[in-house]
């Protein structure tokens, strides 16, 4: 049972608020939206012609991965030209009528940068290699190997193998974090960070609205290229040689700080730019709260405290939120529970033979409850659960390099479903680059958009809830104590206060009546609309009361 409750919006005044706090980003990884032309892969004017289902959900701003010039190793994070359009996606005359129309539907634009490598097709490198001393030769990491040959240290790449390749033009190994088509920037250089700064002085000045600055953290390195300590692999799965390694020498330099300055002096120029950055790692909270600190670096951040969880606990939600419950002046976080990069949440969270649908709202409405930025992932507000991708039809770089022992990032990249039109569900008239997801169709936009208990439309009415509430935007976070796995939210704004309840178990729980005792209904599933006493298993509760 559903009630979607008609809110009567919230009396205080958040005028004085920047455009992007507390705004709801919706992520579209572009080849994977919607093809115009035939070739099987989603692409800008794709984009474009779905602004308006975008609208209607909802959402503040989208945030389009890279669509730049790429030879695709890593399906534009290895970035050729900063400044166009690979013609895959389009050309910049298509970003350019994209961005004229989110802006006429009152959606803001924020678009990826890439500041710690580039592909190794890219002018600048192309340009250090063949020399020790042009001008260009130290704009990424060279060194010259040990004694026997080897590698300058044991700095070991995300995707396998060590942080180095050898180049036999300058007799040197060049450093990657990532491919070996993804070399690293020098970014302690003034001048590379002076040419970053000019590719994002490119797109504010053609109207964007905000950058997500990807893997940031890896921007720069020791400069003394000490090895990294030995990470024991007792207790933990390893993938990987960089899964045996604490990351302390080869990212995460305490001078990224002041480049980021640099970024934020930049952007400010521009107005109420929205800037947030991914920071991956164990432990990622210091770097989070150095890199968004203050009012001269970045808006927010966010880490993988939810991306690759394997299940979604009470003590995880509390722990995760509380570390950003303060001042405003100490950062504010942006939150999400999938992406790109991450298997979709449903599949990692709800146990096979219970109702998806009913957990893709809980946890939905989860999402739009939590104190930051929710971004949600496309997919995500019909959802759909991760697809299981065939060895045959992966594409994902990392996930054939250790298949089977990751799962890779196909399954959460496969097709958008639109309709049931086509054997490909609205997304192309030809095969797409991957194939569509298992149990996808039955999804699609077209389908739940005239049921009225559907997922895409319980998150539309929870996105509306959360725009008229000034608590939920803005409010002040704090949870009430309840036994597991009963979780209860409370958010406070001037005279309203919004108290959220998620049994996160499949089994009914108990609600103390103090919770809810005088609020009004705003959001229910699973339960009715009155103040509940006892929550069903995987439902959800929302209510507010006058203070």
């Amino acid at each position: 049972m559903d009630s979607l409750v008609q809110s009567e919006g919230s009396r205080s005044d958040t005028s004085a608020q920047p455009w992007w706090r507390g705004a709801v980003v919706y992520q579209i990884y572009p080849r994977s939206y919607l093809d115009t032309n035939g070739d099987g892969i989603g692409d800008l004017p794709g984009i474009a012609r779905k602004l308006g289902y975008v609208a209607s959900l909802g959402v503040s701003a989208i945030w389009i991965s890279p669509f730049f010039t790429s030879p695709m190793a890593d399906f534009g994070y290895d970035v050729s030209d900063y400044c166009d359009v690979d013609p895959i996606f389009g050309t910049l005359r298509d970003f350019d009528a994209l961005l004229k129309e989110a802006h006429r539907l009152g959606l803001k634009v924020i678009i990826d940068q890439v500041y710690s490598h580039t592909s190794d097709e890219h002018d600048w490198f192309t340009r250090s290699r063949q020399s020790r001393d042009n001008s260009y030769a130290d704009w990424y990491v060279w060194r010259d190997p040990k004694p026997d040959g080897s590698p300058p240290n044991n700095w070991q790449s995300v995707f396998g193998g060590p942080a180095w390749t050898w180049d036999a033009r300058r007799q040197q190994y060049y450093m990657h974090n990532f491919l070996s088509g993804q070399p690293q920037l020098n970014v302690h250089s003034l001048v590379v960070q002076d040419a970053l700064l000019a590719a994002g002085r490119f797109w504010l000045e053609r109207g964007v609205d905000g950058f997500r600055l990807d893997a940031i953290n890896f921007a720069m390195f020791d400069p003394e290229f000490r090895d990294n300590p030995p990470w024991p692999p007792e207790g933990r799965t390893i993938t990987r040689p960089f899964d045996l390694q604490y990351h302390v020498n080869n990212q995460s330099h305490p001078d990224i700080v002041r480049f980021l300055e640099r970024v934020r002096s930049q952007v400010d120029a521009f107005g109420a730019i929205f800037t947030v950055a991914e920071i991956g790692g164990p432990d990622p909270l210091g770097e989070m709260r150095a890199f968004t600190s203050g009012n001269n670096r970045l808006n927010s951040a966010y880490s993988f405290d939810f991306l690759y969880a394997p299940e979604l606990t009470p003590a995880r939600v509390k722990s995760a939120q509380m570390n950003w419950a303060g001042a405003d002046s100490e950062g504010w976080p942006s939150w999400a529970f999938s992406n790109h990069d991450a298997p979709r949440c449903i599949s990692r969270w709800c146990r096979p033979g219970l109702d998806r649908n009913r957990y893709a709202k809980l946890t939905n409405a989860l999402l739009l409850t939590l104190r930051g930025n929710p971004i949600i992932y496309q997919g995500e507000e019909l959802g759909l659960p991760q697809a299981d991708v065939s060895f045959e039809d992966l594409q994902d770089p990392e996930a054939i390099a250790n298949w089977p022992r990751t799962l890779g990032r196909d399954g959460a990249r496969t097709p958008m479903p639109w309709s049931n039109d086509n054997s490909y569900n609205g997304f192309s008239e030809q095969r797409p680059w991957l194939p569509i997801g298992q149990g996808h169709p039955e999804l699609s936009a077209a389908h739940q958009e005239s049921d009225p208990g559907s997922v895409l439309n319980f998150t539309r009415h929870a996105l509306r809830v959360r725009e008229e509430s000034v608590a939920l935007r803005l409010g002040t976070v704090h949870f009430p104590e309840v036994a597991d796995p009963l979780l209860a939210i409370r958010r406070d704004a001037g005279d309203e206060s919004v108290i959220a309840l998620f049994n996160l178990g499949a089994e009914p729980v108990s609600v103390p009546e103090a919770l809810v005792a005088g609020h009004i209904c705003l959001i229910a599933s699973g339960v009715p609309a009155e103040p509940p006493l006892q929550l069903s298993g995987h439902s959800v509760w929302i209510g507010r009361r006058r203070i």
